[in-house]
């Protein structure tokens, strides 16, 4: 049996003006039923009531277009209310899984671009594909895209965006691949960083790109602009655009240094091991209470927005998935003493690694590059999980904890 992925093409979507207010009274509606049915959950959970199943749900849309209050959604697409509805009760499961810990569902705003999309499910039946054109239901109709690539597989389903002020689809395809073998053979162990956004353990590195730091400055001229304008009028509107689309242009330029990292070492390793790094946790504010104030809040305020620029999570998510594509696997190991352990003869000591550049082991005299270092203790560790499994760790795990190096929390000496 052929194995079968998942996969999404995206494409901007070329709407006429009909057809761009049209969308935006069907995303509108969706909207509208997310928040009406979370405003029923958060009231069912208040008297101590159970949230009802996904079935369940779904009919409360029949309710609300029957309301003669509610007579705008005799317009609406029946299908992207019920899609919205089973969205909000999978999102009500993952906050209740232990295991995911998930975040609360919370309300749609209607000048977030996040926040206004649909589904159109059972492509087949209900949508139709012609070249560089797609029929949408719901009054839509054909619609141009820009088709950068072809599409291959089965059509599944697809979700229209907005981002900037511009609409996107998205098609999700299931693909029925060979069997999957990844076309090397070779592994790396890969360190994260500042300095440099990651070091492989053959010696080879990739420096950041710090997208958001070329524009810190300008954006923080625009939203002083923005702030000076009397709020909801015409010209603050106006300005806001101008720094959503600010935003959107810094997140565009950082998905796609990401996706070229990711993509060119996917394809040229069967095997990846990483740091186990917690990146939500690493970049939690330091400034802590009133009562409890924090330490170096500065120093681990730019070490925290350094982290959020070079997107580690996204990396390691985009590897995750590329292998799976590939017939690869990753592997993600404890982060604990990395860079201070040696490779030559396994001496672990804060004072092997003196400087943030520089390798030294005190007790075997071995020099090499810090991060490089890591990256092949990282690699170590991998190959000792694959061969005696994660107890083949505890002794690397018991060692004494890391000592900050002056001038930074313990917090940032950790993720240094």
């Amino acid at each position: 049996m052929q194995p079968v992925i998942l996969k999404a093409y995206k494409f901007r979507l070329d709407l006429t003006c009909e057809q761009s207010a049209r969308m935006t009274e069907l995303v509108g509606c969706a909207r509208w039923a997310w928040n009406k049915g979370l405003d029923r959950c958060l009231k069912l959970l208040d008297s101590g009531e159970r949230i009802p199943g996904q079935t369940a749900i779904t009919y409360w849309v029949k309710e609300f277009r029957d309301n003669p209050e509610h007579a705008f959604l005799k317009t609406s697409y029946t299908d992207n209310l019920q899609q919205k509805l089973r969205d909000l009760s999978l999102a009500w499961q993952r906050y209740f899984d232990p295991k995911l810990e998930a975040s609360r569902p919370v309300f749609k705003k209607k000048h977030v671009d996040s926040d206004n999309s649909i589904r159109f499910v059972n492509f087949s039946k209900y949508c139709k594909i012609d070249n560089r054109r797609v029929k949408l239901p719901g009054g839509l109709g054909w619609c141009r895209f820009r088709k950068s690539r072809n599409i291959a597989g089965k059509i599944k389903n697809c979700t229209i965006t907005r981002n900037a002020g511009h609409w996107f689809i998205s098609f999700q395809v299931e693909q029925k691949v060979e069997q999957l073998a990844h076309p090397s053979t070779r592994e790396v162990g890969i360190d994260m960083g500042v300095a440099k956004f990651v070091t492989l353990s053959d010696g080879t590195s990739i420096k950041p790109l710090n997208i958001y730091r070329k524009y810190e400055q300008r954006l923080a001229k625009e939203q002083r602009r923005l702030a000076k304008k009397v709020k909801f009028s015409n010209n603050w509107r106006k300005q806001k655009q101008r720094i959503t689309r600010l935003h959107s242009k810094i997140a565009h330029c950082r998905n796609d240094f990401l996706h070229k990292a990711s993509t060119e070492i996917s394809k040229n390793h069967a095997m990846i091991v990483i740091e186990d790094l917690r990146t939500k946790n690493m970049s939690r504010s330091a400034k802590g209470t009133i009562d409890a104030p924090g330490t170096n809040v500065k120093a681990k305020s730019g070490l925290n927005k350094s982290i959020l620029d070079q997107g580690w999570y996204e990396f390691r998510r985009q590897l995750e998935y590329k292998q799976a594509w590939l017939g690869g696997d990753v592997l993600a190991v404890p982060a604990h003493h990395t860079s201070q352990t040696c490779p030559a003869c396994d001496h672990v000591s804060p004072d092997n690694r003196k400087t943030q550049a520089n390798f030294t082991c005190v007790q075997c005299g071995h020099q090499d590059n810090a991060d490089r270092v890591a990256a092949i203790n990282i690699l170590a560790r991998g190959r000792r999980v694959l061969a005696c499994g994660e107890s083949s760790l505890d002794d690397s795990m018991k060692q004494e904890p890391v000592l900050p190096r002056e001038g930074l929390a313990p917090s940032a000496a950790i993720a240094a």
